[in-house]
């Protein structure tokens, strides 16, 4: 086959009318072969004639999309120093934006064989029938038409591409668990009719299951183990990946909703030093992997899972944004959720909120209208950064989580603690003159309890899991009522969904912006497992027959989410305080409707907020004690009706202030003119 220069600026392979063209950056590499393979894969080997700044470049005429290819890099081998090459191991294109082919775990997907003395030798087993190949796809334009929600109403709501579909009985079984399934036209109507904005996509991106998974017959769920920042995962999709995310996207894009990727950019499926070489690994491992200073084959591992990207150096930092410009703007997200971001402010001393990767997102001309929201903490080193983001970003506040679940669970001295959190963390974000939509509220998420296990277990459950009940988090703040799991205790139950409901109003009814995890509304339970990244079954798929269970609960989420939609106060733009103008005013009063003092901050948990703006009032009254009690509405002045309530009993609207709410319920009042 015929092959000359290419074009070094087109990372990737960049298909033409004539051909393509293909550029892999490799400093550390003295050779690199391009690997053409056919349907069998038969492999016809290329040796690329070009490098131009460490960017290995060539045109092959007559090779389009479809072909499928990687790449062996050829330099020098030498572990102990950092350098991995090996030319026995086909590459991923790390700019591959569709991939094909399962990873099968054998000895053939590691680039070393270890010695009896524990030295490791270059592995001359060739891996191409055991690994993905890269192939070569021309991107389709086209239209986007983005809702641009803005922050103060959004919406937030984290669903698994494959695990909302699967049981679904309106989605065809062909379409379940794929893309194809979630441009559903059922299923989108359905979130959009609950008053979501923005639906929240779990990792898509191609990642592999981990050994220990597949060796116990379980495989990766969530998606954290990514091996391509460009490519589809080829488990949801046919044999139009890139095609069908789109058509996913312009469905969701339809009917009005915004949808946002959760991104894992802070480390790959390659592991640790002893893991698989698929791209990064064999391609510049120094350049992508972050290593101990002056022991350059031990990774960092600030994740937790093996390795940990380079964020410093500029090629980690390109490919991380043209990924998001890829991703935005040829295939539609309209913003991202940054798992571990911390990782993406890390230098070798620490992390910075003005590190040059954090700052370029947050500049970047083609990302200007993308949302960004950081998972602001890693396992590393001062790895918790909650509220040290740049301006443009929101972050996820496991502060307001804790909070939450341990004032209802009835935990002492919570009621300043939840006061703060509902006011939208203002002594966490306002000092940096960050607005309150800074805030990502959420009382659940994928990684942890479902709502409905939050009020049902104590204990986690993760025995399927296979890792004998240790993984997952111990300190859930989580309460049974008296029974663990599953009861016919008719009490139990009752007191349970009002618990969920007490939660998830408080999550809607604070300032901030709230994030909503699919299932909690209808009562999704996964039987007490708090960690179910290895769950693709029943465990995680949502049970959409719990619907029909109990409808009203559904009804409840949905007058709530659209109560706060249609009541500005309750999502205010900017954070406003006590001691404000009498127009506008954000303060907490007690049950008797006197100002809050501190020493009743520590002993009771009965207290209203009353938020004023523009001659609109709102009180959200909190009763967390577990007897009625009668409340004295602040304000009491203003002729106050009731929107909103937990309680069972049937209230009646209050007279002279006064209202008689019941044992663990929440409840809205407002009032649009003084009396």
């Amino acid at each position: 086959m015929e092959i000359r220069s290419g074009n070094a600026d087109l990372l990737g392979a960049t298909p033409d009318k004539d051909g393509t063209n293909f550029a892999l950056y490799s400093s550390v590499a003295e050779r690199v072969e391009l690997c053409l393979f056919d349907a069998d894969r038969r492999e016809t080997i290329l040796e690329m004639p070009a490098n131009d700044g460490d960017v290995w470049h060539a045109y092959v005429p007559r090779s389009g999309t479809g072909q499928r290819y990687g790449f062996r890099v050829h330099g020098r081998w030498d572990p102990d120093a950092g350098l991995r090459c090996n030319a026995s191991k086909v590459l991923l294109d790390p700019y591959a934006r569709q991939i094909s082919g399962d990873f099968n775990w054998n000895g053939n997907v590691f680039d070393y064989t270890r010695g009896e003395d524990g030295v490791l030798a270059p592995c001359v087993l060739d891996n191409a029938s055991d690994v993905p190949l890269s192939i070569v796809v021309a991107t389709k334009d086209v239209a986007i038409e983005r809702p641009h929600t803005p922050w103060a109403e959004t919406v937030f709501y984290e669903c698994n591409t494959r695990g909302y579909t699967m049981r679904h009985d309106q989605v065809p079984e062909a379409d379940r668990g794929r893309f194809a399934g979630m441009r559903n036209k059922d299923v989108l109507n359905y979130i959009k009719a609950l008053g979501i904005t923005t639906i929240e996509i779990m990792p898509i991106l191609a990642f592999i299951d981990e050994e220990h998974l597949v060796q116990k017959n379980l495989r990766n769920y969530w998606g954290y183990n990514t091996i391509s920042f460009l490519a589809p995962m080829p488990r949801f999709a046919g044999k139009r990946p890139v095609d069908e995310l789109q058509d996913m996207i312009r469905s969701i894009h339809d009917v009005g909703l915004e949808v946002i990727l959760d991104v894992a950019y802070n480390h790959t499926g390659e592991g640790g030093p002893l893991g698989p070489t698929l791209s990064f690994k064999g391609i510049d491992n120094l350049a992508y992997y972050r290593t101990e200073q002056g022991n350059p084959a031990t990774y960092i591992d600030d994740t937790g899972c093996g390795n940990t990207i380079n964020a410093d150096h500029p090629q980690v930092q390109k490919i991380i944004l043209d990924s998001l410009r890829y991703l935005h703007a040829d295939i539609g997200f309209d913003g991202f959720r940054f798992d571990l971001a911390t990782i993406l402010g890390r230098h070798a001393d620490g992390f910075s909120t003005t590190h040059p990767l954090l700052e370029q997102i947050s500049n970047d001309a083609n990302l200007v209208n993308a949302k960004l929201v950081a998972e602001p903490w890693d396992p590393g080193p001062g790895g918790y950064q909650l509220g040290q983001f740049p301006d443009r970003w929101a972050e996820w506040n496991d502060s307001f989580r804790d909070c939450t679940r341990r004032f209802w669970r009835g935990d002492a001295e919570q009621s300043g603690a939840l006061a703060q959190r509902m006011h939208g963390s203002s002594d966490i974000f306002e000092a940096r003159q960050r607005p309150p939509f800074a805030s990502v509220n959420l009382i659940t998420t994928h990684d942890g309890y479902t709502l409905a296990d939050v009020v049902s277990y104590e204990d986690k459950h993760n025995f399927a899991n296979g890792e004998e009940n240790r993984d997952g988090h111990s300190h859930n703040y989580t309460r049974n009522y008296g029974v663990e799991g599953d009861t016919d205790d008719a009490e139990i139950l009752q007191l349970r969904r009002r618990q969920r409901m007490n939660l998830l109003a408080t999550l809607l009814l604070s300032q901030g912006t709230p994030l909503l995890l699919a299932g909690d509304e209808f009562g999704h339970t996964q039987g007490g497992n708090n960690n179910a990244y290895a769950q693709d079954n029943e465990t995680t798929w949502l049970d959409w027959q719990r619907c029909k269970s109990d409808p009203g609960f559904v009804d409840e989420v949905r007058e709530l989410i659209w109560l706060r939609r249609e009541t500005p106060l309750l999502r205010l733009q900017d954070y406003v305080h006590s001691d404000q103008s009498p127009e506008s005013r954000f303060e907490w009063f007690n049950l008797h409707g006197e100002p809050k003092q501190g020493e009743e901050w520590a002993n009771s948990q009965i207290f209203s907020m009353l938020i004023k703006q523009a001659g609109d009032a709102a009180a959200i009254v909190i009763n967390g004690h577990d007897q009625a009690a009668e409340i004295t509405i602040p304000a009491s002045n203003r002729a106050w009706r009731i929107v909103f309530t937990t309680s069972e009993s049937k209230l009646e609207e209050p007279e002279d202030g006064k209202l008689n709410l019941d044992a663990l319920s929440i409840t809205l009042l407002l009032s649009s003119a003084a009396v």
